[in-house]
């Protein structure tokens, strides 16, 4: 599966004709919502105004603890992010929401009897930042990752992330012109690592060569090899480079209805700009014996090294 991609004014981003309007409200899944927020949209005096307002204990607590101002700058801006959306999607208040964390690590929003305000009972959320950009996830279903990150990696950094990567992935990273050729795939192949693995719920826990992607040369994922902790291996991956020079992965699971549309917001979710609506492609990934035969060539390969 080849994602096609047009260019179309402003950000450029993958796109496909097929819109939600186009598939009928009755039939169309909640859409996948994705904010991208530069540190720039969001004033440092305004962030921390509503940082006061909004933050819970743990979150002040956190953001007093930078020793710089810009790292501090960078987690205010991107949990007033959070906040706000999370706000907006669910219908309550950005104070009366109560985020809470996995074991791992992984926040969440902690469930309301009776459902929320704006329908529904579960919201699931994933954020990403890097380099003055925060990437927000949200899905009303499932579970969702996402991952963000500059293309100016330092030439050591892009060597360390290659030697993580399944011996298959390493090879076609080896297979581009050495620069930003190279980096680029890179990049992609690791936007794409800790978008699943952070919608898993592992993050950096899930050693990365034990799954592989095989990418498209433009953009877009054409199969994709899970790790054996997956059990259902089937899942929509969405590549974006959604403002040049940053790229962006979405990934959440298959659960075998009709694709949702993806609503790509920018800036912070003050107005009401309309979003980019970005058609999930089809699903890649394998079930059952098929899951754990990919898991074990995978093995099988890494022990032959």
């Amino acid at each position: 599966m080849t994602l096609t991609t047009t260019e179309a004014p402003g950000p450029r981003t993958a796109h496909t004709a097929l819109t939600a309007s186009a598939a009928g409200p009755a039939t169309t899944p909640a859409p996948v919502k994705l904010w991208l927020c530069p540190n720039n949209d969001l004033a440092p005096a305004l962030a921390q105004v509503l940082a006061t307002h909004w933050f819970d204990e743990r979150e002040r607590e956190t953001a007093g603890r930078f020793l710089f101002e810009r790292d501090r700058r960078q987690y205010l801006v991107a949990h007033t992010l959070v906040r706000r959306a999370l706000a907006l999607e669910a219908g309550l208040a950005e104070a009366e929401l109560v985020i809470w964390r996995s074991r791992r690590g992984r926040p969440f929003l902690q469930p309301m009897p009776g459902g929320l305000p704006r329908g529904g009972s579960h919201l699931d959320f994933n954020l990403s930042h890097a380099g003055g950009y925060n990437l927000l996830g949200i899905v009303r279903s499932h579970r969702i990752g996402v991952d963000v990150e500059r293309l100016d990696r330092d030439a050591q950094a892009i060597e360390t992330i290659t030697s993580t990567f399944a011996p298959e992935e390493q090879e076609w990273v080896a297979c581009a012109a050495p620069g930003r050729p190279r980096d680029r795939r890179v990049l992609r192949l690791w936007t794409l690592k800790e978008a699943y693995s952070k919608a898993l719920g592992l993050g950096l826990g899930l050693p990365f060569d034990e799954f592989a992607f095989t990418l498209a040369e433009d953009r877009g994922v054409t199969a994709f090899r899970p790790p054996a902790e997956d059990r259902s291996g089937r899942w929509r991956f969405v590549e974006l480079e959604p403002v040049p020079d940053v790229l962006a992965a979405v990934a959440v699971p298959d659960d075998g209805d009709r694709p949702p549309v993806l609503q790509l917001h920018h800036g912070f979710p003050w107005g009401r700009a309309a979003p980019q609506n970005i058609t999930l492609p089809a699903p890649v990934g394998a079930t059952g014996n098929e899951a754990n035969q990919g898991e074990q060539a995978g093995r099988s390969n890494r022990g032959s090294e």
